[in-house]
């Protein structure tokens, strides 16, 4: 099977081919989790299969890395539009894609070299019922809530972006400046498999530094720690608004990169701006058993 390693803001997904790979849907959990093991397989977040659109030009099928089906990626979805238009699928730079039923317009802007090196997603409306994201909550929204969380207390947002998102603010509970003291990795799990939130959550660890710039780092649910999480960024940009700690238009810094999310909210939907990149292409045999 022919494969391809790209990554965005350093949240690096295997790449199918979907139109030339035929992989039975029984056999691609398992087949996800042997790829994205690090040290035995290729090493991933992730497995994204790129397919032909019922309701859309490409569609984007996602699993984690525990092989769980995930409903969106902002930086898995940037990735496949950088594919399909470096790859010749498409010669258009406005495309349509579709993940878990569900369709985004991204605009790709061209490096010197002619190939993609930024993707511009509208990512839609985020929701914020709390019924909808799913969070188990006495409020219909869930905006600076209290949760205890391993004994320790916290207070988060809660938005979907397509998938459920607790943004927790940092300012008030770290002594450093630096968001990578944050014991993430304790936390993480704990959040993710609490028992307000029904279908786990991914959960966003946020430092603001002023009205335009924010730090974050995430806990993806299914996967662990990653370097950036497109869909967490939009949904952070959403919360500190929400809170009135920052502008509509911000710049989210994760452990991989930048990346530029806007809240417009005369229209409703959440904009985010980003790069995409190619790490390499390869071939791996498949096994008997799979």
């Amino acid at each position: 099977m022919k494969f391809t390693k790209m990554h965005g803001c350093g949240n690096d997904y295997i790449y199918v081919n979907g139109f030339a790979e035929q992989i039975a849907a029984d056999r691609k959990p398992e087949l996800v989790r042997q790829l994205s093991d690090r040290h035995f397989g290729i090493g991933g977040d992730g497995v994204i299969f790129i397919n032909p659109g019922k309701s859309a030009d490409f569609e984007m099928e996602m699993y984690n890395a525990d092989g769980t089906r995930a409903q969106m990626c902002g930086n898995g979805i940037r990735c496949v539009a950088k594919y399909v238009y470096d790859y010749g699928l498409t010669d258009q730079t406005s495309i349509t894609i579709e993940s878990f039923g569900h369709v985004k317009d991204l605009d790709l802007a061209l490096g010197a070299d002619g190939k993609v090196s930024t993707v511009r997603v509208n990512m839609g409306m985020p929701i914020l019922t709390a019924s909808e994201i799913p969070v188990v909550s006495d409020h219909k929204q869930v905006v600076d809530e209290q949760i205890e969380v391993d004994g320790q207390c916290y207070r988060m947002t809660c938005v979907s972006m397509g998938n459920p998102h607790a943004v927790v603010f940092l300012n008030h509970l770290m002594e450093s400046d630096d968001i990578r003291d944050f014991e993430l990795e304790k936390a993480g799990p704990h959040f993710e498999h609490h028992t307000r939130f029904p279908e786990r959550v991914n959960t966003e660890f946020v430092r603001v530094i002023d009205r335009n710039n924010v730090q974050m780092r995430v806990w993806e649910r299914g996967t662990g720690e990653t370097l950036a999480c497109g869909t967490g960024c939009c949904a952070t940009v959403v919360a500190c608004v929400l809170n009135g700690l920052t502008d509509t238009k911000v710049t989210v810094k994760v452990l991989g990169g930048e990346i530029l999310c806007e809240w417009d909210q005369t229209e409703n939907v959440v904009y985010m701006t980003g790069p995409a990149e190619t790490v390499f292409d390869g071939e791996i045999a498949l096994r008997e058993e799979m």
